[in-house]
């Protein structure tokens, strides 16, 4: 095809369908600089042409963009910086299969951004002057290396130099470089997701921040690779940047065809439909109904609202597991990342802060800068946080956990760079106990290593107890071996090619261990939830929980007696009661729903927010670990002790003087003796030797 054609077919493109799209960047010009293609178009119009464009892009751009300024347009203006951007390539190509191939053609890639430099001016064309004959010349700037005139253009003079850059008679655009990283979605087992080094020039620079998943168009460039010994035979891979889509997917990236839809809104009319997702989750393991129904309302969500303030409500709800070893936690972790759309999974252990939250790199994109990298809670935004061993993680990682939860951002201020980030995440954390295993009558801030504060933070706790009980034992064992005996038949079936094992046999066991619901089914219909549903609550529901609240707060009246339930609780409870809306798909929160979340809540409070002595209900024991009847035996500890230590020289207090008063005021030896170790530890007593003890 002769080149004169590609000029004026794609005057004639432009024209025909995007006149309109002309008119506005001609009045937009400068601030807008591109108009944008869709190639399906592109393809309709003339499919040769689509097809050159993606095999030559370097010969066929440059013709788009010319007839795009030669085209007659109503106002006086020349378009002389304006581009053309071409989105939806059909040619997508992952990362790690990008090959010589793909060499200089139009290519697409998808992914998430890793890091980000900052937009800096880049040179294209440098304007010399000649310092003997002060003759201008011009030199392009195409390669990655600046060049400099050779000698002088001047017939006369012809000398070669010195030369002097003139800075405003050359032409600058605005660059930065991106490194993109594949998805961790699509990633087998055990690979390391692989990157590409992305320019990005004039109007898509700066547009784009770590963290934020995209389509890259573009034509791949090689660049040689230079060595202290000379140049390589080895080249890198560079992407020009030509068009960026947002593939802003979180729950929306999911298509939902109109039969998916069909077969969405039969589900919500199932009246079994919170059994049939309980049972969509983690099959493989046995009971703990109560939690799956959680877990099944942390997926859904309750609706992010933004307050005419400014201040934003968070709809995500946390959950923490805390449980004896060997009782499924981490599996159940796993099982939740893996159904929910944008998971991500970190072990506390193995988690710095910074790979939690982001981290400040020096950056070998740039000049060595700093920048950001974002971390698994920034990764997992508008998705799932799964946390396994949570009450391992450092001092500075709990905390920077604070501000995720409540706030759902993350400030950062490292190297110079403030910045903050969006973690709209649900977190699922899972811990042990201090002790291996959990004591009832232990508060339970004793018995996991983390701050009171965060544990606050979490909507529901569940205490997973591992306590042998005959029926309960046998239905669990009976589900360990049938699923094994399932997953033996399969893997004998397929393996063995002298099976006797059928089909059938191989479908029949499996029924014990499939969910109800299956996987891309699931993440459909809860992608759906969050996109369709926005559930308003009714009177009833409103009383029901305003009345349970009142109730419970109402226990913590008298002078003497602890707070049961502070508003954070409250707030719980409204986020878990759209949530159960949303899993009907109703628009409409009901007081059904809210009976659903009274009871679940109440199920925690009962593991968790009860003083281990008195039995009544007491928020401290989360909030500050210490429980009101705690709080007031210390007291009167600290009293006893004074009273005997005044009665000996040097204020030391004989320890057995002071158990036989405390004896003589009701308190048990033993409850004192965890008091004096409790007030030792932070630092109210001191004990000069075994026998005495003195106050600070």
């Amino acid at each position: 095809m002769s080149e004169i054609k590609w000029d004026e077919k794609f005057r004639d493109f432009l024209k025909r369908y995007y006149w309109d799209d002309i008119l506005l960047l001609a009045n937009e010009y400068p601030e807008m600089r591109s108009i944008v293609v869709d190639f399906p178009d592109l393809e309709q119009f003339d499919s040769d042409l689509a097809h050159e464009l993606l095999e030559h892009p370097d010969d066929v751009i440059p013709y788009a963009e010319q007839a795009l300024r030669e085209i007659d347009i109503p106002i006086e203006k020349d378009l002389d910086d304006a581009h053309v951007q071409f989105i939806n390539i059909p040619n997508r190509i992952g990362i790690r299969d990008l090959r010589s191939k793909h060499l200089l053609k139009f290519i697409s890639i998808e992914g998430m951004i890793r890091k980000a430099t900052e937009v800096r001016p880049k040179v294209t064309n440098a304007a010399f002057m000649c310092m003997r004959c002060e003759n201008t010349s011009y030199e392009p700037q195409d390669g990655p290396k600046f060049v400099e005139p050779n000698e002088c253009e001047n017939e006369s003079c012809g000398k070669k130099g010195p030369f002097k850059l003139l800075i405003d008679q050359s032409t600058f655009v605005d660059a930065q470089k991106l490194q993109v990283q594949e998805s961790p979605e699509n990633l087998k087992g055990g690979s390391q997701p692989q990157s590409l080094d992305v320019d990005a020039e004039d109007d898509l620079a700066g547009i784009v921040k770590p963290g934020d998943r995209l389509v890259i168009n573009g034509i791949l460039r090689s660049h040689q690779r230079t060595l202290r010994e000379g140049k390589s035979t080895f080249y890198d891979l560079v992407l020009h940047a030509n068009s960026l889509e947002y593939v802003d997917q979180e729950f929306d990236e999911l298509d939902i065809t109109p039969e998916d839809e069909e077969t969405i809104l039969d589900m919500s009319k199932d009246p079994n439909i919170y059994n049939n997702i309980i049972g969509s989750i983690a099959p493989s393991i046995y009971g703990y109904e109560d939690i799956k129904e959680a877990l099944s309302l942390q997926l859904f969500s309750a609706v992010p609202k933004m307050l005419p303030d400014g201040s934003r409500v968070r709809g995500d709800i946390h959950i923490l597991l805390v449980g004896d070893p060997g009782i499924a936690k981490s599996q159940l972790l796993r099982y939740m990342v893996k159904i929910s759309p944008r998971g991500v999974f970190a072990s506390g252990k193995s988690a710095s802060s910074s790979g939690l939250t982001a981290a400040a790199v020096k950056d070998d994109l740039g000049d060595g800068r700093w920048t950001l990298e974002a971390g698994a809670l920034v990764m997992a935004d508008m998705g799932l946080a799964s946390v396994d061993e949570m009450d391992k993680m450092s001092k500075e990682d709990k905390s920077a956990l604070h501000e995720a939860m409540e706030q759902q951002t993350i400030s950062v201020a490292k190297a110079g760079i403030l910045a903050t980030l969006k973690s709209r995440c649900a977190l699922l954390g899972a811990a042990n106990p201090k002790y291996g295993r959990f004591d009832k009558y232990e508060g339970l801030a004793e018995q996991i290593n983390m701050p009171p504060a965060l544990i606050s933070r979490f909507d529901l706790i569940f205490i997973l107890l591992d306590v042998p009980d005959r029926t309960k034992d046998s239905n669990i064992a009976n589900h360990i071996l049938k699923s094994h005996y399932a997953g033996e038949l399969s893997e004998q079936r397929q393996k063995l090619p002298t099976s006797t094992v059928s089909e059938e046999d191989v479908e029949s066991h499996m029924e014990v261990i499939l969910p109800t619901i299956d996987n891309d089914l699931m993440r459909k219909y809860v992608a759906y939830a969050r996109r369709k549903v926005f559930p308003i609550m009714e009177d009833e529901a409103r009383e029901h929980i305003i009345n349970y609240y009142l109730d419970l707060r109402r226990q913590g009246e008298g002078k003497d007696a602890p707070v049961p339930v502070t508003a954070r609780q409250l707030e719980a409870l409204v986020r878990l009661a759209e949530a159960s809306a949303r899993i009907r798909l109703s628009n409409v929160v009901t007081l059904d729903d809210a009976k659903r979340t009274t009871r679940i809540s109440m199920a925690c409070m009962r593991q968790v927010g009860v003083d281990p002595d008195t039995g009544a209900l007491d928020v401290d024991v989360i909030a500050s670990g210490t429980s009101k009847s705690q709080r007031d035996k210390i007291h009167l500890v600290k009293d006893i002790i004074a009273r005997v230590s005044e009665r000996h020289a040097g204020s030391k207090a004989p320890l057995e003087e002071v158990y036989a008063e405390a004896e003589s005021e009701n308190i048990e030896r033993d409850r004192v003796e965890e008091l004096i170790t409790k007030m030792k530890r932070q630092g109210d007593l001191l004990s000069p030797d075994n026998k005495h003890i003195k106050i600070v």
